[in-house]
């Protein structure tokens, strides 16, 4: 008799990943002339499901606003019309002494209108003519046309009626951006069209998507920009009740719409605000986020990562989705959730322009630093030049202008007021959205040429690019110069370093490069934990996703424990205790290598069973169709789970024909079946929470002649 595996697969929240076959080989093509049903494994398909909960005391925790406002009320900028060239001089303005002891950070207007009440203030001698920051007196300001042209963005049109398909792509058509923010900005469509006309951007249609609306959303249009502002739950739902107002978060949300859309004029912005800071209601943001189907999701804020913080990557998994997130204003250090491997981190720099020569250093306070938890992605390898060997993960990921006294206009309106003021904003949270909708171009692009969205970019900048000597010189701008902090690694270096990651985009030839490129990829291999009984023999298939064949390695298994050609994990003989595996895939194609931790849990033998069996008043709800299809015609379907407690679920799944995969995708399993075979089947899934309480149900599966 032949010896079948048990595939056991651990897999996260909202992520498809690799899909697993029904523990034996692909069916046979099959054609008119099949009679006989598919044979069935013999074993069970085991997937472990996981909400993406965070621990208590993480849930909690409350993450802060990423931005810096300069310590003044800014004159009010020259009109723009749609298609002007940038403005020559780069407006320089004097902070009045009343206000340069403040902190930039996390400012607000309100706040100078406090200040300004409690003081008589004067300003200094004019010094407009001076460099920008050649003192903490003077500040520089740029408008939306210079910063395209400083890093070569398209040139807008002079009208955005008649646009060619490319045109469109090139300002970020039929693509969505999400902007998570917490609290409240009840002026924020104001502060957004008086940004508009001021600078000459498209207007932007506001839109209303009811609590109740069906997701995911429609397509995004394809000719012109909209604004949406939904009200998140923690549980990823929406609400009609706004969140409360908050000064601070209010500028962060005027500050991430008005330079998304600068950035992209014609994507659609989703803003999401939830009802707190905390992380669990700003997590709640992202999965609405996926719920509301494919685009980028822009996250200008921060908090300390923790033990426990990696929990919640699996909300950072979602279908073509792409996460960035600001990797602080406080200098060096980490910050979650741009530390997760999953999302983009966008660190800053202090920029000087002036028609035509761009030049950049390390914003002093810009975050960054290496991670005391999350393993080192395998993106992040030797071969990058400046990378070395990276002991965990390590942020920036990449940059942007971010220093508020190279800043950037942001037009706001306070609180029981009418009245537009603008400010020169920074930070990392400036950063974060202008990449953010370099992203929705790459991706609008993309969909021109025929080509999937890119989803997490991380494979394709680092690897694509920065590895490739030429592509990586005339598509980023290497910062050398300039530091955040005192520590070794802390200063601008040659290739990748912490501060501002591979560098600041060349717009023009990366958008060039990502809209073209097939994408290399690492193998990633999920994690998983495999428990057995000591003397019975233990056999499990490595769960991996590759773009081509892979080579297999086993480290720190113990003795007797190998691994197959085909990834099939063997102990003939275990011995109890607990283990920690490391599996290695390596692509055969391009040299890439993947990792994943296996935790071998070896329970002695006769002992009984370590499973939680505490009851739970509410077993798992399985909810699932019968499945019918046709000999040939790839077949899909969904099989969906609900729990009363957070935590995971394992699912058991037997009766499946071989060549038929489960997969997990959130709180569902996927079915597939590429080639179906005639006949008919039944599918038991057994679901069995984190309680030990467990449900099952049949699933009938009938496939029929052409």
């Amino acid at each position: 008799m032949p010896q079948f595996s048990r595939c056991l697969l651990a897999l996260p929240l909202t992520c498809i990943a690799a899909l697993l076959s029904a523990c034996g080989s692909s069916s046979d093509s099959s054609s008119d002339t099949v009679q006989a049903a598919a044979p069935l494994a013999t074993a069970a398909t085991i997937l472990q499901l996981d909400d993406g909960t965070l621990p208590a005391d993480d849930a909690q925790q409350f993450a802060l606003p990423s931005f810096h406002m300069a310590p003044l009320l800014l004159d009010a900028p020259a009109d723009a019309a749609a298609g002007d060239a940038a403005p020559t001089t780069v407006h320089t303005q004097t902070v009045p002494s009343g206000f340069r002891r403040l902190d930039s950070r996390r400012l607000t207007v309100d706040a100078l209108r406090q200040v300004q009440a409690n003081r008589s203030l004067s300003a200094d001698t004019d010094t407009s003519s001076a460099t920008p920051l050649a003192t903490a007196t003077t500040v520089a300001t740029y408008t939306p046309a210079q910063i395209r042209a400083a890093y070569g963005l398209p040139t807008l049109p002079t009208s955005y009626t008649g646009l060619s398909a490319t045109q469109a792509a090139q300002l970020g058509a039929g693509q969505t951006i999400y902007i998570v923010d917490a609290q409240h900005n009840p002026n924020v469509a104001a502060e957004l069209s008086a940004f508009n006309t001021k600078f000459g951007l498209p207007a932007c249609t506001t839109k209303t998507i009811a609590s109740n609306a069906s997701l995911p959303l429609a397509t995004a249009s394809g000719t012109g920009c909209e604004l949406a502002i939904v009200y998140s739950t923690s549980t990823g739902g929406m609400t009609s009740t706004a969140p409360a107002y908050d000064a601070g978060w209010a500028t962060e949300i005027a500050l991430d719409v008005q330079w998304a859309h600068a950035t992209a004029p014609l994507a659609r912005i989703v803003l999401i605000e939830a009802n707190s800071a905390s992380y669990d209601n700003l997590l709640g943001g992202v999965r609405l986020a996926n719920n509301m189907g494919p685009g980028i999701v822009s996250m200008s804020f921060g908090g300390s990562e923790s033990s426990g913080t990696s929990a919640a990557d699996s909300v950072f998994s979602g279908a073509n989705m792409t996460y960035l997130a600001a990797t602080g204003d406080s200098g060096a250090g980490v910050a979650w959730p741009s530390v997760s491997a999953k999302v983009l981190a966008v660190g800053g720099t202090t920029l000087t322009y002036s028609g035509g020569t761009r030049s950049e250093v390390v914003w002093s306070s810009t975050g960054g630093g290496v991670s005391q938890y999350v393993a080192t992605p395998a993106y992040q390898s030797t071969v990058v030049p400046g990378m070395g060997t990276a002991t965990r993960r390590t942020v920036a990921d990449v940059a942007f202008n971010a220093d508020p006294n190279s800043g950037q206009y942001v037009a706001v309106i306070a609180s029981g007021s009418s009245t537009v003021k603008w400010t020169s904003v920074g930070g990392t949270s400036l950063s974060t959205p202008q990449w953010a909708g370099l992203i929705a171009i790459a991706n609008a692009l993309r969909a021109v040429n025929g080509k999937a969205a890119l989803a997490a970019p991380h494979a394709a900048l680092y690897t694509n690019v920065a590895t490739v000597a030429g592509t990586y010189a005339s598509t980023f701008a290497d910062i050398t110069k300039g530091s955040h902090g005192t520590c070794a690694a802390c200063g601008g270096e040659t290739g990748y370093d912490q501060a501002t990651g591979l560098g600041t985009p060349n717009a023009s030839a990366l958008l060039s490069t990502l809209s073209g490129l097939t994408v290399q990829t690492a193998p990633v291999v999920t994690a998983a934990t495999i428990s057995g009984k000591a003397g019975t023999a233990l056999s499990f298939t490595a769960s991996v996703t590759a773009s081509n064949a892979v080579t297999y390695a086993l480290t720190g298994a113990p003795s007797g424990m190998g691994i197959s050609s085909a990834g099939v994990v063997s102990w003939a003989a275990p011995v109890a205790g607990t283990y920690s595996v490391t599996v290695t895939a390596k692509d055969s194609v391009n040299g890439l290598s993947g990792q994943g931790v296996y935790s071998v849990v070896i329970a002695a033998a006769g002992s009984s069973s370590t499973t939680n069996t505490k009851t739970s008043s509410t077993p798992p709800v399985i909810t699932a169709t019968a499945l019918t299809g046709v000999v040939g015609k790839a077949l899909s379907g969904t099989v969906g789970i609900k729990i009363s407690n957070s935590g995971t679920v394992n699912i058991s799944i037997t009766g499946a024909p071989l060549g038929m995969m489960f997969a997990a995708s959130g709180m569902n399993v996927v079915v597939s079946w590429a080639t179906p075979v005639a006949g008919s089947y039944q599918l038991k899934v057994t679901a069995t929470d984190s309680t030990g309480a467990s449900a099952s149900a049949v699933i009938p599966v009938t496939i029929s002649k052409r």
